[in-house]
């Protein structure tokens, strides 16, 4: 099939690309929209990229060029044949009335449910919409709809749509800035206590609406002040390792369940309330799992964490398969597990060493492991840390046959 030159003034001066969107901008040169407006977005001196003259950064001084679409349509139309795809009509841009309006009607209770379902198709459809929904007061719009979901009786839908939307505001590049969303969040209290009592509804007809609250708990928690989440209540860490335990949700949900445990665990007496909710048994049942490289970095994380309170230490011993799955972690992963893993079998074996638990350690091949670091082409502060375990019970392990006697014998230098 013989190649189709695009005419030269069909083309974006930006992309290259065929235009499906013209637009003349103050300085009379014409732009695909997208292209421009990025272009406007990302720009340190905002001038016109033909002209260097200077340029409005507001969209709405982009003047659609109806003619020359109109050519370009009837140019792709009229090459179909040669595999020219149809570019349809652009719709009318967003604009911050549209928005303002759907925002006011969300007070209105007849009206809320429509108003929502607009907000979330007009987020989902493309960064434009998402930067003027920004602009307009939208993130907050759907806080305020989220902290009164229960006051006010709302459906598991709107909460849902209400949570993307937020989260789609935050996570989309060069839309809204990360700072400002997390003072948003991290002022208001009482949304850490809606997005609580979300997660507490954990059915199988919720699933997608916790996939998109924890996300955003993950957000809030890092916005707040150290001082409240010290004094996070006990119901708040089960229910976030309820969300860890539950495999119907999203690995970014179970990650996300992660991060807000590792975050709060230094604070306060969290540590002990995240061992009295059961999440050390759920964190070697996660690694007995093989999760992908990052969500096992996160496990490790938080079990080196908990390790370091008795009552963690004893909740992990407890479990049958604990020391075995930390010890077939090690050399396989990645140097941060090793990091952890080694400064757990070093908190056991100083603080938590029964007869039981050293002969375990020998016997699902712990020992072994230690012995291979050192052999291993690993860091030097990694070799030291398994030459500190050794040492700690040698006598105990250096007269066993399972382990090779040269292996042993290396930690000593």
């Amino acid at each position: 099939m013989t190649e189709i030159e695009i005419p030269q003034f069909f083309a974006c001066p930006i992309s290259l690309q065929i235009m499906k969107d013209p637009v003349t901008t103050v300085t009379g040169i014409t732009y695909d929209r997208e292209s421009i407006e990025y272009w406007l977005l990302k720009a340190k001196n905002c001038t016109c990229p033909i002209t260097q003259q200077p340029l409005p950064r507001n969209s709405e001084f982009l003047t659609p060029n109806h003619t020359l679409r109109r050519l370009i349509q009837a140019w792709c139309s009229a090459n179909e044949a040669n595999g020219v795809d149809q570019i349809p009509t652009p719709k009318s841009p967003l604009s911050n009335a549209n928005v303002e309006k759907l925002v006011k009607d969300l007070e209105v209770p007849p009206r809320f449910q429509n108003a929502i379902e607009k907000l979330h198709d007009l987020a989902v459809e493309n960064e434009r919409n998402r930067r003027c929904m920004a602009s307009a007061g939208v993130a907050e719009a759907m806080v305020q709809v989220i902290t009164k979901s229960f006051t006010q009786d709302k459906t598991s839908s709107c909460i849902e749509e209400a949570l993307r939307i937020l989260r789609l505001l935050w996570s989309s590049a060069n839309v809204m800035d990360s700072n400002y969303m997390k003072r948003l969040l991290g002022q208001n209290f009482d949304f850490l206590n809606s997005l609580t009592r979300v997660l507490q509804l954990q059915t199988k007809n919720n699933v997608k609406v916790i996939n998109e609250a924890m996300p955003i708990l993950k957000l809030t928690i890092e916005a707040k002040d150290s001082t409240p989440l010290g004094n996070l209540g006990l119901e708040f860490f089960r229910v976030v390792v309820k969300v860890m335990k539950n495999r119907e949700l999203s690995q970014q949900a179970i990650k996300s369940a992660l991060y807000v445990l590792i975050e709060t665990c230094p604070l306060g007496r969290n540590r002990t309330k995240i061992v009295d909710a059961g999440a050390v048994e759920e964190l070697v049942e996660l690694a007995l799992e093989n999760p992908e490289k990052n969500l096992t970095e996160l496990v490790f994380i938080l079990l080196a964490h908990l390790c370091s309170c008795a009552d963690g230490r004893d909740q992990f011993l407890q479990h049958a398969a604990s020391i075995a799955v930390v010890s077939k972690r090690i050399l396989r992963v990645s140097p941060t597990i090793d990091d952890r893993a080694l400064h757990i079998f070093s908190l056991i074996s100083k603080f938590s060493a029964s007869h039981e638990v050293v002969q375990e350690m020998l016997r699902v091949g712990a020992v072994s492991k230690l012995c291979m670091v050192l052999q291993a082409d690993s860091a030097s502060y990694l070799k030291e840390k398994a030459r500190s375990v050794l040492r700690l019970h040698s006598k105990t392990w250096n007269n066993s046959p399972c382990i090779q006697v040269y292996l042993f014998t290396r930690f000593q230098r």
